[in-house]
């Protein structure tokens, strides 16, 4: 669904990514994990084409990712949420999910707050005035009004409280269940995630180290040594 191949990547003379490759299935749940600085990042806004200084391919379908092309690549159906509660914070929170689906079904907003109850509770609440695990909600949210068959996202969970970090997670395995929609998981903390995703990979100073079913990961006895 989603291919990676000898893929490397740089900015400004420094290499983020270097000989990548690896294919993401539809339906999967795949969690990405690695030190600070390992290319995490990078290797997810090479996947939605927001990165210019890219060698080897990327491609969404058998088709290529266009680089600059950020929004005609979340048209074709490539779902990104960056990391951060990036919503806009003045407007309510049916304002928020509206102007997220104006490119594609607005009347969406109605799974949304299926999936997400709390949000219909506090749709006409400045978004802004949302707790940090809401805002991350709506930021889903928003992702899902563009109706992605593959969502990436950017350590979802970063500043979470542990219980809202277990929600959030749960959340996202509810909408790959429900939908199919595959995931694709950039997550610090690594045993929360481990035990929601089906897949891990490690990166490791832009190499992929590690590419296997997650309870392998977890399994390890230096799983720590890896992080």
């Amino acid at each position: 669904m989603l291919a990676y191949k000898n893929v490397g990547a740089s900015y400004g003379g420094f290499q983020a990514l270097k000989d990548v490759s690896f294919e993401v299935r539809e339906g999967e749940r795949v969690g990405i994990f690695g030190h600070n600085g390992a290319g995490k990042t990078t290797l997810l806004r090479c996947g939605i084409g927001d990165v210019d200084e890219v060698t080897g391919t990327v491609s969404y379908r058998g088709e290529p990712i266009v680089r600059g092309e950020v929004h005609e690549n979340a048209r074709r159906g490539v779902g990104f949420v960056p990391q951060g509660h990036n919503v806009f914070r003045e407007l309510s929170v049916e304002q928020n999910l509206t102007i997220a689906g104006l490119l594609h079904d607005p009347g969406r907003v109605g799974e949304v707050y299926a999936l997400f109850p709390i949000l219909k509770e506090r749709r006409a609440q400045a978004a802004g005035s949302l707790s940090g695990g809401q805002q991350q909600m709506l930021a889903l949210g928003m992702a899902l009004m563009t109706r992605p068959s593959i969502l990436l996202l950017d350590e979802p969970c970063t500043g979470l409280a542990p219980i809202i970090v277990r929600d959030v997670l749960q959340s996202l395995r509810g909408i790959n269940e429900r939908s199919r929609t595959t995931l694709v998981l950039v997550e610090q903390n690594v045993q929360a995630a481990l035990r929601e995703v089906q897949r891990a990979i490690v990166l490791k100073t832009g190499r992929v180290i590690f590419d296997g079913p997650s309870a392998e990961l977890a399994a390890k006895e230096d799983l720590w040594e890896w992080f």
